[in-house]
């Protein structure tokens, strides 16, 4: 590190997993921001691993659980994020495999009566029950639903709402 009187590349790295657990690629790229050179960096995430303190293929099923359940993401915006994290592939598919089917389902079928409770669309008119058929799909797929759930979540939250 250019700055030696700055805190160390391992004290930096348990700075930044007290704030939350954090891939092996996220606190690489924050180290590397913070100047640290690279064979620093490669000793700090050995002796993190080998501590038990970082572990890619935990922290992916801890995001996937969490995200999954508070924030009402689909397994599609899942995968999108743990791979900006720089989780492997075969890590984001053992921890997506986690999730139901049908708790995915139940998810999205859940936001879907919660947007459309708030709507004042007149869903026995065919151009307004067309525009809130596309502002859910629309919602659930930012969520990152998958579209066959999102076209038989959405068709039956309007077939219940009418």
């Amino acid at each position: 590190m250019s700055d030696a009187t700055g805190p160390s590349a391992w004290d930096a790295a348990l700075r930044l997993l007290g704030v939350r657990a954090r891939s092996r690629a996220e606190i690489a790229d924050r180290l590397t921001r913070r100047g640290f050179d690279p064979e620093t960096i490669d000793g700090v995430l050995e002796r993190l691993e080998a501590s038990g303190l970082i572990d890619d293929g935990d922290f992916a099923q801890q995001w996937v659980r969490s995200r999954h359940a508070h924030s009402g993401r689909g397994r599609l915006a899942l995968r999108r994020e743990l791979r900006t994290k720089g989780v492997a592939d075969h890590l984001i598919d053992d921890a997506l495999a986690e999730i139901e089917p049908e708790d995915e389902r139940a998810q999205g079928a859940a936001l879907a009566a919660k947007k459309l409770a708030t709507s004042s669309l007149d869903l026995n008119d065919a151009a307004d029950r067309a525009k809130a058929y596309r502002r859910l799909s629309g919602a659930l797929g930012r969520r990152g639903f998958p579209p066959d759930v999102i076209s038989s979540v959405v068709s039956q939250a309007l077939r219940e709402a009418r």
